[in-house]
């Protein structure tokens, strides 16, 4: 049975997991100074089943599959096998534009006003980077060398647009499962560049900026030593990168990947941290796909903006979140998120969930 369909204390019922809170708990993240309301009681009400209806594709009418190339737009970027034509098969990881664009990357930015309110042209990029040929729903299935792949194209497509005077933030994420947002099941990330910095990635700087300024350190930095002090909030600890449950998490079993040295810029990412990645991010995903019964999920890298040099207070990273909760009206309206598992119980969870890196989960 699902999460969706089931309580998520299901989750706990053994003694082992369950750690009960007093009364529920609000804790403030320190870097944006979002409050979130961890409620372990909310864990025991009943979801009521959903129906998502199918993704629009298959094996056999998928678009991003290998032989479907006629059915997307000229691709902008692939990693091909030598020899082998662009548009044509051959390919490993492949780039397209999106074909319903959110933004447009032809034209000017003409800012300008009207009374007190400010706009511009829809002006950006909107790309959709086709994971592997072979059709798969999940990225969990994908070999280790395929991730990698993977995030060099990220690297490579921001690299590229960071050129581009009038783009000034790239956000690459993905969405999984029609309940995170997915029209399509073939696994595949998207970039979106836009010419202003997205207001969340702006909290999280001038949140970081605030503590460093005071401190003198970045609190990410902070934030990895005290996971990994006190470990009841880790997930994976490698030698470049550590995987642990934010402790202000906004979503159940929310997992965030940050590298341990210092690095504002995603784009800056280096050959052993991309080679080390790869494994991490399968484990993580495979853990979570395991441990929840394949959820639906985004993830999203967040990074420095384009115009800004080697930031002492930013720390890129991403930030993986399974949706089995909905956000609704409190939350729209407040601001504030309800969490029903305690991050240190989801973190143990995950941490004990064996996957085996070589087995394709089905």
């Amino acid at each position: 049975m699902s999460l969706n369909q089931m309580d998520l204390s299901v989750l706990f019922s053994s003694s082992k997991y369950i750690r009960d809170l007093p009364m529920p708990e609000l804790r403030k993240d320190p870097i944006v100074g979002r409050w979130v309301i961890i409620a372990t009681d909310r864990a025991k009400r009943p979801i009521t089943p959903k129906f998502e209806p199918a993704l629009r594709d298959g094996a056999e009418s998928c678009p991003f599959c290998e032989g479907s190339e006629h059915q997307t737009p000229q691709e902008i970027l692939s990693y091909r096998d030598r020899g082998s034509a662009p548009n044509q098969k051959g390919w490993r990881v492949r780039v397209v534009p999106n074909k319903f664009p959110a933004l447009q990357i032809e034209g000017d930015l003409q800012k300008r006003g009207e009374g007190i309110y400010d706009k511009m042209n829809g002006i950006g990029a909107h790309e959709v980077i086709i994971e592997c040929p072979h059709h798969e729903v999940t990225m969990a299935t994908l070999s280790e060398d395929n991730i990698r792949e993977v995030l060099w194209v990220y690297r490579d497509r921001l690299v590229d647009l960071k050129k581009d005077p009038r783009l000034v933030y790239g956000m690459v994420f993905k969405n999984v499962g029609a309940a995170a947002g997915a029209s399509l099941e073939h696994t595949h990330s998207q970039l979106i560049v836009t010419p202003i910095v997205p207001i969340n990635v702006w909290e999280e700087m001038s949140g970081s900026l605030e503590f460093f300024n005071y401190r003198g350190r970045c609190i990410y930095c902070d934030m990895i030593h005290q996971e990994m002090a006190q470990e009841k909030r880790v997930v994976l600890d490698t030698t470049n990168f550590l995987a642990f449950s934010p402790y202000a998490s906004r979503f159940p079993f929310e997992t965030w990947i940050l590298p341990k040295i210092h690095s504002s810029h995603f784009e800056n990412i280096q050959k052993n941290e991309v080679d080390e990645l790869g494994g991490v991010l399968k484990t993580i995903l495979l853990k979570l796909e395991s441990a929840l019964d394949r959820p639906a999920y985004n993830y999203i890298i967040h990074t420095a903006p384009f115009d800004t040099q080697l930031l002492p207070h930013y720390h890129w990273h991403i930030e993986v979140i399974p949706r089995l909760t909905r956000v609704a009206g409190f939350e729209w309206g407040t601001g504030f998120y309800i969490n029903p598992v305690p991050p240190e119980q989801a973190a143990l969870y995950l941490r004990e969930t064996a996957v085996d890196l070589n087995a394709i989960p089905r």
